[in-house]
Formats: C-alpha cells, sequence, structure tokens
C-alpha cells in the first residue's frame, strides 16, 4: 500500500516537471492554466515559479516571393524585392513565464486559491536584415491573467470528489513590424526606414469547471477541467505608416499616417485531463491530455472607423489548428526530503502548410528538496525538439495566405529550466 506523505514529495515535483515541459506549446501558448495548488493538503499555502524557455528556431531557405513595389494610393503593400538579402534566419527569442499563488482551505470541504500567470505570448524577432522582412521582422505578444478558483468536496467511496469552479480576467497586447516598402539604394533611404507596425490590446473575461475524485491514501487523483475562452471583443490599437514616404507626380511627397484600427478576437478554450497514482512504495505515475482550441485564430482583420485607400485594413494571418500536448511520467521519493521525476511530452504543433509550430518533443526531469514540512524547493528542466518542416502559400477559403514569402527549417532545440518555491502550513 502507498503512504500518502511518501508520495507528497514526488507528486509536487511532478507538477513542476508537467509546467517546465508544457511551456513552449502551440499556438500562443506559454504558461497556460495550472491549478494544482488548490488541491495541496495544506490549510494554507504560497507558491511562486519562474519558468526560462529558449526555442532556437533557425529559417533557411528563405524567399521573398512578393516582390511587387507599395503604392500607397491604391493600398498596395509590396514590400519590394528583397531577394538580395540573408535567406537564413533567427527566427525565435527566449523569454520567462512566471507565476504567483495562494490557497487557503475554508474547514473540511472548501478550498480556494488566487493566481497570477501569464497564459500566452510569443516573440518572434528574425529583424530586417533578411528576405522575409515584408513579412515580419518583430511579432510580439504578452498576456496576465489574474483568477480566482474553488472547489467543494466531500466523501464518496473510498476517496473524496471535488468540484471545481473559478473565474478568470485578461489582458493581452502585442504589436507587429514588418517591412511595408524597401527603400535601399533609394533617394528616400536616409528619410524612412520603410518599417509598418501595427500594436493592440485588449481584455476579457473567463470561467472554469471541473471535477476531480483523489483517494490521498494511495496518491490518487483524477481531474478534468475546462477553460471558456476569452472573448476580446474590444481588441484595439494603431497602424503606424509614418515611416512611408512616396513622390507623386504633379503632388510632391506623400507620406503615410498612424490611425486607430479596432477588431475582435478570442483566446482559446481548453480542456484538460491530469491522472496521478502511486503504483508502489516511493513510486508514482503521472500524466496529462490536454485540447486547445486554437483553431479559432485564423485570420485576424482590423480595420480604422472609414476605410480608405490610404488608410486599409490589416490582418494577423495566423491559421492555427487544434492544438493536442500528451505527457506522461514517473517520480520517486528517495527519502524524507528529496524526490526526483523525469516525463516526456508530445505537443502537436498548430501550423500546417503556414508558420513554424509543427510538432514538439520533450524530455523533462525534476527533484524537489523539502528542507522542512512548511518550505520545498523545486528545480525543473526540459530538453525538445521542435520537428522541422516548411512554410509558403496556403488556401484559406477564397484567399491565398502566406504568399509573401516562403521558407524551410530543420528540427531545433528548445530548453526550458523552471524554479519554484512553496510555504504552506
Amino acid at each position: 500500500m502507498a503512504h500518502m506523505n511518501f508520495k507528497r514529495g514526488v507528486l509536487s515535483v511532478a507538477a513542476g516537471l508537467l509546467f517546465a515541459s508544457a511551456a513552449h506549446a502551440g499556438g500562443l501558448e506559454r504558461g497556460g492554466y495550472n491549478i494544482d495548488l488548490l488541491f495541496d493538503p495544506s490549510d494554507y499555502a504560497g507558491e511562486a515559479s519562474a519558468t526560462y524557455v529558449n526555442p532556437q528556431r533557425e529559417l533557411k531557405n528563405v524567399r521573398d516571393t512578393d516582390t511587387g513595389n507599395t503604392n500607397i494610393l491604391t493600398g498596395t503593400f509590396g514590400g519590394g524585392n528583397l531577394n538580395n538579402r540573408p535567406n537564413t534566419a533567427d527566427d525565435t527569442e527566449s523569454y520567462w513565464v512566471p507565476r504567483v499563488g495562494v490557497k487557503a482551505a475554508f474547514g473540511d470541504s472548501v478550498d480556494c486559491m488566487a493566481d497570477y500567470s501569464q497564459p500566452w505570448g510569443a516573440h518572434t524577432n528574425p529583424g530586417q536584415n533578411w528576405a522575409g522582412a515584408n513579412s515580419n521582422i518583430e511579432t510580439k505578444v504578452e498576456s496576465d491573467n489574474y483568477a480566482a478558483t474553488c472547489s467543494y468536496k466531500w466523501d464518496m467511496g473510498p476517496g473524496q470528489f471535488r468540484v471545481i469552479g473559478g473565474v478568470f480576467y485578461q489582458e493581452v497586447n502585442g504589436f507587429k513590424e514588418r517591412l511595408v516598402q524597401d527603400y535601399t539604394g533609394t533617394p528616400l533611404a536616409g528619410a524612412f526606414t520603410g518599417i509598418g507596425r501595427l500594436e493592440l490590446g485588449g481584455h476579457g473575461w473567463g470561467w472554469r469547471a471541473g471535477a476531480a475524485y483523489e483517494i490521498p491514501e494511495y496518491a490518487l487523483r483524477a481531474s478534468l477541467v475546462y477553460n471558456s475562452a476569452v472573448d476580446l471583443d474590444n481588441l484595439s490599437g494603431f497602424i503606424d505608416l509614418r515611416q512611408l514616404g512616396f513622390v507623386v507626380p504633379g503632388v510632391g511627397l506623400v507620406t503615410g499616417t498612424k490611425y486607430d484600427v479596432n477588431g475582435a478576437a478570442s483566446m482559446p478554450d481548453s480542456l484538460e485531463l491530469k491522472l496521478q497514482s502511486g503504483f508502489a512504495p516511493g513510486w508514482a505515475a503521472f500524466g496529462s491530455v490536454k485540447w486547445t482550441d486554437w483553431s479559432q485564430l485564423q485570420v485576424l482583420k482590423f480595420c480604422p472607423a472609414t476605410v480608405s485607400r490610404t488608410t486599409p485594413c490589416t490582418s494577423l494571418d495566423l491559421l492555427y489548428r487544434d492544438g493536442w500536448t500528451i505527457t506522461g511520467g514517473v517520480g520517486h521519493k528517495f527519502n524524507d526530503q528529496w524526490s526526483g521525476a523525469v516525463s516526456l511530452t508530445w505537443d502537436r504543433g498548430t501550423s500546417h502548410g503556414y508558420g513554424t509550430q509543427t510538432d514538439t518533443w520533450t524530455l523533462g526531469t525534476g527533484v524537489s528538496y523539502t528542507p522542512t514540512e512548511n518550505l520545498e524547493f523545486r528545480l525543473a528542466g526540459a530538453v525538445g525538439i521542435m520537428t522541422g518542416g516548411s512554410s509558403g502559400a496556403v488556401k484559406y477559403g477564397d484567399d491565398v495566405i502566406g504568399d509573401d514569402v516562403s521558407y524551410d527549417f530543420d528540427d531545433d532545440f528548445v530548453g526550458a529550466i523552471s524554479t519554484s518555491i512553496k510555504v504552506k502550513f
């Protein structure tokens, strides 16, 4: 029979390991949602963690496939012929994912937690000196999530059944810069960079609901939690084309403008099943399966209040498909202070013909050190392979997306390291 106290450290390090391994999933996912602190058996607990992720996606065989020039009067934005620029680029940037939460028990049946996290994000920065600069110079998305989650549990059979509910408020913002016109070798090169910028921000509310069954004596828990979509109906910002200038015969120099735009998007809903159980003294197995509805993010259009030739709409072309993340692992408690775990994670890429988000395989390991019953330190790391592929023009309804640039990429490395501290009493 597996003893509860003997398993607790094992499953604690497993929770940190799952987070480190899944911190570079598909779509715009970074930290995602995590309510493991809610299940801590202590009356009160606080936890803080930080995860550093270093993806190293490199693009090669880059080809500018839209070599036309921009005409600001007709609203066509070709960017110019960039095929004389380097045909390779380092696409991704490393990033940090913070998380902090507190949990309290109210009597024997109610547990509540509040937490701050950054569930979504992205940062690609190939720069201006590559053949695909008319598609992307730098894109960055950031998010802040503030959540409150509670559960109510009661005895059922040999264990306890728990119902879970909560709400969260989310803020999302970001920008994208690309080369709208190449002025290299022209008289306007010193006056204009040719870079256009789209900047956006929005916020919205979401909710979660779920259930769990636990048998503490065997360190067994099964949980199923649904997180709703977050509608960003107020998504707004601006397009800045002031770094564009054209000499029009009979008119003179005509420059671009900066104008407000608005649109709408929804951050995805998700459903996650987590399983864990002790199977021998000092040993436990764990795993999870998560579905994320990234396919709702296809082509996001942002338009000014009054559309004209010189104030056009723009779009963020994502063309994501749904994401699936599957993890399995095993943990062992070496003694009263030290535990360790290993895991393997597969994440299905959300790109399919356009973009760089292919399947990712990640191997993770972690340790937990508990010097006292009130204090715990965790350190987890993961190494993985982002599988290779290519990106180019694809059909989307009656439109063609990705016809501005094409490129290939090989299998690339991704690494992550996560540290956390938990205080409980």
